[in-house]
């Protein structure tokens, strides 16, 4: 080819790009730095931004705009406050903060803004939704009828949740508020829910207890785990729940189900605390802002369960709130009480009595409850609660003197046995038919001849005594969610035979015991 042939074809190129290229004016804000300092820069020259608006800086950090002054708008920073100085250029973007959703995210240890955590690749999401999204209106919504199983006893015979329910989990520090939530995650191994943990300035080492737990019990490639560390920058652990809230609702509404739990609230209450004072906002009780209902009630409000002409999805929130000796009437607590479904109370005393899970059945409460039960243990549970609450008063008064009368003995000794049956090691959900057997057991007298000390071991025998005696009745109840007479007969025979075991295996004195070891002859 000549040197005027080639001459000729970079022309043509040439003026093609000139004649695609977009020459014109164009006009930019640039706003400058004025202080930055706990997270927050202060910038001004830059009239036009909006609330919420995504900044960038000049070294490579971004924000949002927190709140807008006369002179100066205040950036809460989502990056390392130390990449920002005073004098630094600032300019706005047009856009609101966004995050990666979609199927990629399965799996994966991210922080708020969806960058991973895990040592994976970057995640190419489907989309990038804003973290900010509106509630479903109520014509979306559709009524809270399908269960939610915990695998949790104390909760599913009591308690129960339904998918798009909003159900409070609080109680005081370190009494297994997180462990509840976890097992809720872990019992979703095989069913259609994905999940979604978010850490809210919790320990390094709680959110590696989670991560691990939910891969050695759970099924982690239907898990997100969303993690802001108290490290993280102070944007990064404000816009937590609202970011996981979002990648959840990526599947609620293409017609999955997601659950989503949020740990905890107390904590991002205290960072928009922070905020709110260092951007200088009026404080109220106890100095948080007088917005910090509306912050947690729009963020709740997401937690839903559309109609089938909305795809039929549903997003339910277990969000966790921390108590200050068990004082339910401190300011963040009665306002998530008051956004919420129902609440699990977690008590101290009993968690150090070793009742784990610490459930407090007297202030515990689902305000949708029953309806979303299985119909099986509906029936069976039905007597449950009261029966135990009366139990736990008899209990109270009994400790100042003797009992004498042979019913309150009887329901004593019954309400002992329902407390041992609602103990529940970590990690070990129970299945529909586990639970639905269990109350029957108790509620029917079966465990009446076993030994308190020996309920533990009947826990632990009975999914396997169930599926060698009961095995049609196993796959009926778990298929279907009920259970007729004749299964109900069923599974009373199972149970009985191994409370026989139990009991035989206590009375019978071992090999290496002498012939009178056991009576203590």
């Amino acid at each position: 080819m000549s040197d005027a042939t080639q001459l000729d074809a970079w022309l043509d190129t040439a003026r093609a790009k000139v004649e695609a290229a977009d020459i014109g004016a164009s006009a930019e804000e640039v706003g400058r730095v004025e202080s930055a300092a706990d997270g927050v820069a202060f910038v001004s020259g830059l009239p036009g931004v909006r609330l919420d608006e995504l900044v960038r800086f000049e070294r490579g950090g971004v924000g949002y705009v927190s709140s807008l002054n006369a002179d100066t708008v205040a950036c809460v920073l989502l990056d390392d406050a130390a990449g920002v100085l005073a004098g630094d250029r600032v300019t706005g973007s047009g856009e609101v903060v966004r995050v990666p959703t979609g199927p990629a995210l399965l799996g994966r240890v991210v922080d708020p803004l969806g960058r991973p955590l895990d040592g994976g690749p970057p995640i190419d999401g489907e989309a990038q939704e804003p973290v900010e999204r509106p509630a479903p209106p109520i014509q979306a919504r559709d009524f809270v009828t399908e269960p939610v199983k915990t695998g949790l006893l104390v909760v599913d015979a009591m308690f129960a949740l339904g998918r798009g329910q909003r159900e409070l989990i609080v109680g005081d520090r370190a009494i297994g508020k997180t462990a509840v939530g976890v097992d809720a995650i872990i019992n979703q191994k095989n069913t259609d829910i994905i999940s979604v943990y978010v850490a809210v300035g919790q320990k390094s080492s709680t959110v590696a207890r989670v991560i691990e737990a939910i891969r050695r019990h759970g099924a982690p490639e239907r898990t997100i785990i969303v993690v802001a560390s108290p490290s993280s920058a102070l944007g990064l652990q404000w816009i937590a729940p609202f970011a996981a809230a979002t990648m959840a609702e990526h599947f609620r509404d293409r017609g999955q189900h997601a659950l989503i739990v949020i740990d905890d609230l107390t904590k991002h209450a205290a960072t928009h605390r922070e905020i709110a004072l260092i951007t200088r906002q009026p404080p109220g009780r106890e100095a948080y802002p007088g917005d910090v209902f509306y912050v947690h009630a729009r963020l709740l409000e997401r937690a839903a369960k559309l109609s089938k002409e909305h795809g039929g999805g549903s997003l339910t929130a277990l969000p966790i709130a921390e108590l200050d000796a068990g004082n339910l009437s401190a300011y963040i607590p009665t306002n998530l009480i008051s956004i919420t479904d129902g609440q699990i109370v977690l008590d101290s005393a009993l968690f150090q009595a070793g009742q784990k899970p610490a459930v407090d059945v007297g202030r515990s409460v689902s305000r949708v409850g029953g309806k979303t039960q299985a119909p099986a243990l509906r029936k069976a549970a039905s007597m449950l609660r009261l029966d135990y609450a009366q139990f736990l008063e008899i209990e109270m008064f009994t400790r100042f003197g003797g009992v004498t009368d042979a019913k309150v003995k009887d329901r004593i000794a019954r309400g002992r046995r329902i407390r041992a049956v609602l103990s529940q090691d970590q990690y070990a959900p129970f299945r529909l038919v586990d639970e639905v057997a269990m109350v029957l057991a108790v509620q029917g007298g079966v465990l009446d001849p076993l030994p308190v000390d020996k309920v533990p071991a009947f826990r632990t025998g009975l999914p396997a005594a169930l599926d060698r005696a009961a095995g049609g009745v196993v796959e009926s109840v778990e298929a279907t969610g009920t259970l007729d007479d004749a299964g109900r007969e069923t599974l009373l025979s199972a149970m009985t035979a191994l409370v026989a075991d139990l009991t035989r295996s206590t009375s019978e004195p071992s090999a290496a015991e002498p012939a009178g070891a056991a009576d203590g002859g």
